[in-house]
């Protein structure tokens, strides 16, 4: 059965594709991406302003390094960004020799290893892959990706999820706690079935996966044995990826989008692309720094 839980809009700039929701817990700030617009969304949650920033090119997410600054996962590489000016350096290329790729869901390990998706900007077969920023240097962990997602990991650093959204199933893998990268073979959790597809996800406290449907209207919660325990009902169709928020992380930040839809389409689903924050009443966990070195 779909909750209906209270819910707000937090930021009514329609995305074009919303993705890479993060919290500063520090500084109560919560970032996420216009991939298809080349932007970066900042909103103080206390006050409710919301800024955008224009990065001159398509990025899926971020990790922050430390007070100062960010690592910015962009179409050809990894970059440096400090906060107070908004200027980027390259720290990495990425599939920078390849243009017909960029980067899609990123998240941090508790380890401070950044794992990093890939695809193709028109979701080719098979083009993109899952990398891992480990110690200062990128290796790659899953070639043969189309459109990857759902990248997080379980409380303890112990399991690592993901999944390729056209295959319909999320993988659950397990890993070294102290370095973020896997010990074995990635295995079936769940089979999506129905409306939507697996898109952007993210643990709680307990363990427990919360997942953007992507054109189901809804975030779905499964447990980590792979069995879904709710069900909650996000104002746009194509809700693309949560994020804990608020000082006692128990609000779910939830971004969207209005991509491929025609003028009909997005006429009867009003709110795509907006940034939503839904009354989870759950606990989640702070998002660990990026670790360069």
């Amino acid at each position: 059965m779909m909750e209906q839980v209270p819910t707000s809009v937090l930021s009514t700039e329609q995305c074009h594709l919303g993705e890479g929701p993060t919290y500063d817990v520090t500084t109560d700030t919560a970032w996420w991406f216009d991939i298809r617009e080349g932007k970066l969304f900042e909103a103080q949650l206390g006050s409710g302003s919301v800024r955008s920033h224009a990065l001159g090119r398509m990025a899926s997410a971020l990790g922050r390094i430390d007070a100062a600054r960010q690592l910015i996962v962009a179409e050809d590489g990894l970059y440096i960004r400090t906060l107070a000016d908004g200027a980027m350096t390259l720290f990495l290329p990425l599939e920078a020799d390849n243009p017909a790729t960029r980067s899609n869901d990123c998240r941090v390990h508790q380890s401070g290893t950044f794992w990093i998706g890939t695809m193709g900007k028109k979701a080719e077969p098979k083009a993109g892959a899952i990398y891992a920023l480990h110690r200062g240097k990128i290796s790659t962990l899953f070639p043969g990706i189309s459109i990857p997602n759902s990248i997080c990991f379980s409380p303890d650093g112990a399991t690592g999820y993901f999944t390729d959204t056209p295959r319909a199933v999320l993988y659950a893998v397990p890993l070294n706690p102290a370095t973020g990268l896997p010990r074995g073979e990635p295995e079936v959790l769940l089979r999506h079935s129905g409306i939507g597809g697996l898109d952007g996800s993210v643990c709680d406290a307990d363990g427990s996966i919360w997942n953007a449907c992507w054109g189901a209207s809804r975030v779905d919660v499964y447990s980590p044995h792979g069995e879904r325990l709710r069900s909650l009902g996000v104002p746009a169709k194509q809700s693309s990826c949560p994020a804990f928020v608020g000082p006692d992380l128990s609000r779910l930040l939830v971004t969207s989008a209005w991509q491929d839809m025609d003028a009909a389409a997005r006429a009867a689903d009003p709110q795509a692309g907006c940034t939503f924050l839904l009354e989870a009443s759950a606990r989640g966990r702070a998002e660990p720094d990026v670790k360069l070195a």
